[in-house]
């Protein structure tokens, strides 16, 4: 009985991961505006861009503010602008490539 209950809970909470990531961004690849214009927007809000990429349909970038913290943020690729449930701001370096 517990091994069942166990593994629908880990069901659930997988599915529901799955549905969060799914509402983030779902714009059609055709929408998407430029990597290079998320930088430009960016370096004039006053964010160095270290690594920007392509991750579940948005824009992930890594990068510092104007106050040297690091930054993990994800963008709407039509829109640029910031998707909630971020990682937000970490201090010192912090390197995700395990993503």
């Amino acid at each position: 009985m517990i091994p069942r209950i166990a593994l629908t809970l880990v069901l659930l909470g997988a599915t529901a991961g799955i549905a969060a990531a799914d509402d983030r961004c779902t714009v059609p690849l055709a929408d998407w505006q430029p990597r290079s214009a998320l930088v430009q927007k960016l370096a004039a809000e006053g964010w160095t861009v270290l690594r920007l990429k392509a991750d579940d349909g948005c824009y992930k970038v890594f990068a510092r503010d104007a106050s040297g913290r690091t930054i993990r943020a994800r963008f709407d690729p039509a829109t640029l602008e910031r998707v909630p449930g971020g990682h937000g701001r970490h201090d010192g370096d912090h390197d995700d490539d395990h993503d």
